[in-house]
Formats: structure tokens, sequence, C-alpha cells
């Protein structure tokens, strides 16, 4: 039904007869000329109609916006007055002389313009139209072209692509399950999997020692604007290779994809400990466009009056930092107050401050609501120790490191934002050396996940000291968001039974989970390592989207509901009578 793509018609086609089929995106009538802008998948072009061929001019003159046509004409060239060079086809356009409607198309229920303002709601619920829209559109091949070049990538370095079960057993990765009933086991439920975590270490344990999927996985979690229900993976394992020999060839990857895709050279990934980015930036993920940083003071202000810093600053768990804002001393009380109120959310209970109006005056020349508590020895040895200039405002966080980080991290993020400090577009970086656990409700809980690899313990080592034992794992970040993370696999059944039982596990429970694993460790399992990236989180970043929901086909809502398939809904009850389930109603809402 075409002989090209609208987007694809050049001058080099000029004289050519063409068979084009798409949308119609606007109509025009101008002077007995009817000019209409046809839409495809590639692009745009105009096609013109004169009123010399009554007939096609007649049903030129009846369409309307979305109808689905298909035009034969002649390609010419435009007058040089009126080539647009900002479409790809200005320089042409079509003379046409066949019309055919192929549908009609009933007035939209949301607009498909650049400017369009629908609702979420809206937009989900018609996605089959959103997408249409060129922005939409764009997004989605460029997805395409992703997932290509990392097929490529993966088949050029020896990787096999090879699938693992959908259907499979719940594993504790963090989050809740979806669970799948089964008719021919009634009572007993198949998962569906979070990550193909336990199947590709078997992979390994079964010789493939390059794997990788494209891989979808679900987890039944609370949402925002990264997550979703369902979720693709570029999931990678290998075997007999290090942990900087796994990072060395999927930042290579990386780096391929955004030269090739973006024409960006990201150039090398700097290395940074879990311990440096927590101390300098209050985040495992920092945002290294972002020139601010925490910078340590507990031991400049251990004896000083200021309880509120004295007591963290004195506590072995406690933590005192500022944040050196460059030209911040034009904040107005109104904005310090407003920041202190942000970071109330993560638990801190004020933001104390200190301005530097002018440094050559000393103690004159600093205006602070805490400086009564200070000495002159403290106030200058905190500007010295941050070097603060004229102008520059300290912003103060004092309680438990935990709080201090995750407060100031995100005050750290705020302020680069609302100061326009970013510096540079792409800032890629490797976390490394993250915590093996972490004390959660009194407990040990995996910060990875409970296959990952510690780093130069032995299984006795680990389970005398877990909180000081390191992960061999590491995260790809770039611009504060985590790419991808990854970690050596434990390879000995010693080693993953004292992690188990670190966690809380007992054996007994180990083998009805895990048993199968437990066994695999027995028969010869080589040293193993792998990392999983989020494609849709990658191609937010890469497409300048704002949410993971732009860039897939039929996203969930933030409430993990489809508006467009009313999807979930309730099971027909022959169904459940099947499965043997028995569903209880919660006040007249839907089927829990």
């Amino acid at each position: 039904m075409r002989s090209h793509y609208c987007g694809d018609v050049n001058k080099s086609h000029v004289g050519q007869e063409v068979t084009l089929a798409g949308w119609v995106n606007r109509s025009r009538d101008l002077g007995g000329v009817i000019f209409l802008d046809l839409r495809d998948r590639e692009g745009l072009i105009q096609v013109v109609y004169d009123p010399d061929m009554p007939e096609v001019f007649k049903v030129a003159s009846s369409l309307r916006a979305e109808f689905c046509v298909q035009v034969k004409g002649i390609v010419r060239a435009r007058p040089e007055s009126q080539v647009n060079s900002q479409m790809r086809t200005g320089e042409i356009e079509v003379l046409g002389t066949e019309l055919t409607i192929i549908n009609a198309a009933d007035p939209l229920p949301l607009s498909l313009d650049n400017y369009q303002n629908n609702s979420e709601e809206q937009r989900l619920k018609y996605r089959y139209l959103d997408l249409r829209r060129p922005e939409m559109t764009q997004r989605l091949m460029f997805r395409a072209q992703v997932t290509s070049a990392v097929r490529r990538y993966m088949d050029t370095h020896g990787f096999l692509d090879i699938e693992t079960p959908i259907l499979t057993k719940a594993t504790p990765e963090g989050a809740r399950d979806y669970l799948v009933p089964s008719r021919t086991y009634k009572g007993e439920f198949f998962a569906l999997p979070q990550s193909p975590q336990l199947f590709k270490q078997l992979l390994m344990m079964s010789g493939f020692d390059r794997y990788y999927q494209i891989v979808k996985c679900f987890r039944d979690e609370d949402l925002r604007a990264d997550r979703q229900p369902e979720f693709t993976q570029i999931d990678i394992e290998t075997s007999f290779l290090s942990s900087a020999q796994v990072r060395e060839i999927t930042e290579d990857m990386v780096r391929g994809l955004f030269q090739e895709l973006l024409n960006v050279d990201l150039g090398k990934f700097p290395v940074m400990t879990w311990q440096e980015a927590m101390r300098r930036f209050g985040s495992d993920k920092p945002d290294l466009r972002n020139p601010l940083e925490l910078v340590d003071i507990a031991d400049l202000v251990k004896d000083v009056e200021f309880a509120v810093f004295k007591g963290p600053a004195n506590d072995a768990e406690g933590r005192v930092v500022t944040i050196r804002v460059p030209g911040g001393a034009v904040m107005s009380r109104k904005q310090i107050d407003d920041y202190g109120k942000y970071i109330s959310v993560f638990g801190a209970k004020g933001l104390a401050w200190m301005k530097v109006n002018d440094l050559a005056a000393g103690l004159e020349g600093i205006q602070s609501p805490i400086l009564k508590f200070l000495n002159e020895d403290v106030v200058n040895a905190l500007l010295a120790r941050t070097e603060a200039q004229s102008g520059d405002i300290l912003l103060f966080g004092a309680d438990n490191a935990t709080v201090v980080a995750e407060a100031m991290g995100a005050l750290r993020l705020k302020l680069g934002q609302d100061f326009n400090l970013l510096q540079g577009e792409w800032r890629p970086l490797w976390v490394i050396d993250f915590p093996m656990f972490e004390k959660v409700d009194g407990g040990w809980h995996a910060v990875h996940h409970p296959f990952t690899a510690p780093s130069s313990v032995t299984a006795e080592e680990l389970a005398a000291n877990p909180g000081a034992a390191v992960s061999d794992a590491y995260d790809m970040v770039l611009n504060g968001v985590e790419l991808g993370g990854g970690s050596v696999r434990i390879h000995k059944q010693k080693m993953q039974s004292a992690v188990f039982n670190i966690l809380g596990i007992a054996e007994e429970e180990a083998q009805e989970k895990f048993g199968f694993l437990l066994e695999a460790l027995r028969y010869g399992t080589p040293p193993h390592a792998g990392l999983a990236f989020g494609l849709d989180r990658m191609v937010m970043l890469m497409t300048g989207a704002s949410s993971i929901r732009d860039v897939m086909a039929f996203p969930k809502t933030t409430t993990a509901a489809c508006p467009l398939t009313n999807a979930p809904s309730p099971a027909n009850p022959q169904q459940l009578a099947e499965l043997g389930i028995n569903v209880v109603v919660k006040n007249s809402e839907k089927a829990e």
C-alpha cells in the first residue's frame, strides 16, 4: 500500500511517483488549493491537491485530523520561498493525483499537537492515540535502536541470548512478588520473576559463561516516576571474570550506545567507593554535575556550647556537616526556612545557617543565629575548611549519620537545581564496595541481594562480623540515576549458607526456597559475576523524558492500573473455582 515512508521522501525523488499511507496530521484550504500534512512513523510530508482534479479535490476537502489515508502523487521541489527548514521533507512536496480514505476518524478524545496538556489518565486510556504523537513515536523508535545496539554488542562479544522462565518460585529480592495460581496444583502458586537472578547463575553453572537477555521483570511495590510493576532489564552474567572486568565490558557497551545514538563521548568512568560517595555527597548515586559537597565538621564543633552540634559531634553514630553554597548569601530568611521544611521530610529537625557577607571583616562580616555559640577560632576553622568566600552561605546538618546523609544529600541536589549549579551534560561513575548488610528492624538485610559475594573474607569471618563486611558489588550511575547494578556472586555453598544464616533464613527455609541452588553449588560452580541495567530508565535518560512511562508503549499508572484495558479486574467465578481460590472483597472495591 506504500512505496515510501513519508519522512524518507527527499529531493532525490523529484519527478517520481510515490505511494504513501498514514494519518492526516493537518489539512488546510488556502485559496482553493488544499495542503495536506501526512504523517507516519518516519515523519511528515506535505501533499498538495489542486481543484483541476475535482473528484480527488472533493475527497481531500472532506478530510479531518487522524483520517487514515493512502496518497499517490508526483514528488516536486518546493519553490525556494516555501522551503521549510524545520521539516525533514521541507524541500519537497507531493502533487497529489489520487487519494483514498482507508478509515475515517471520529473527533479525538485528546489533543495530539505539540502543546497537548492531556492528563496522564487520558494519555494512558487512549494510548494508541497518544503514541501517534511524534514525540512518543520517536521515543519508542529510539528505544528499539537501544535494544538493537545492545544485542549487536553482546552478540559480537561472545554473549548468548538465553531465555529464562517467567513462571518461577518466589525469592527474597526486597519487593513483593506477583503470584500466579496454578490450576493443576490447586492452592499452590508460581511467582513472576523480580529478576532472572538465580536462573542466570544456574546458566553459569551449566557452562554458558556469557549470557544476556532483554527480559521482563515484575515487582508488586509502591510506585513512583521511575518505577513500574513490570519493567525491562538488560540482564548480563559472566563466568571467570572479575568485577573490574565486568565493569570494563559493560562500561564499553554503554559508552558505545551514547556515542552511536547521541554522538556523546562519556569518556572513562571514574570509580568511587560507597564510603566516599556517602561522605562527600550523602548518596550512593551522586550526581557529579553538581559541584556542592558535604563537608564534615564534627571535629571542629565537638566542644562548642551549641548542643545541636555538640551532641552528634561526640556520638559515634552521629554526624555534623555543612554545605557551602557559592553566592547563597542572597537567600532570604523565608528561603532558608523553606529549605528547612524540605529536609524535615528526611527526618532533619532544622537547618542552621551562616552567611559570609564580608570575609575580610572577620566576625563582623558573618551573619548567623548560631554565631553566639561559636568562638572566633571555630568560625575561622569552618571558613577555612569550606573555603568560603564573601557572598557564600553555609548550611548545616547535625543528627545521626543516616538522617544527615539523606537530608543533606537531598538538600544538595535541590540547591544545585535552584542555583543552576549543574556543570556538564553527562557525568557517569561507578560506585563500588557497598556494605554487605544493613540493619533493618534489629536484623540484617542484604544491601544488594543475598547472592552477592563479600570481598576478601571467609564464611567464618563474615559470620563473626557481618556489619564490617564489604560486598564485591558495583553500581553504574549517570547524572544521579542508577543505570544498573551488579556484583560478583557467591559460588561456594558454605558462603551462601553463611549469608542465609546472617539474614535470618533458617536452614529449613533455605532448603525450601533455595535448595536447588544450594545443591547446584556442590557441583563445581565457577566464579561468576553479572550486572543488570534498567532499560526503561536508560532510555528515559537518553531521551530526556521525565518518566519511564513516557518511554514504554503501554505502561501502568502510579497505582499499577491500566486505564486502557481496565486491568486489574475481577476474575470469572468459574476460573476462581477451578483454581480453588476464594476472593475477599474489601469495601465494595476491586477484588484483592
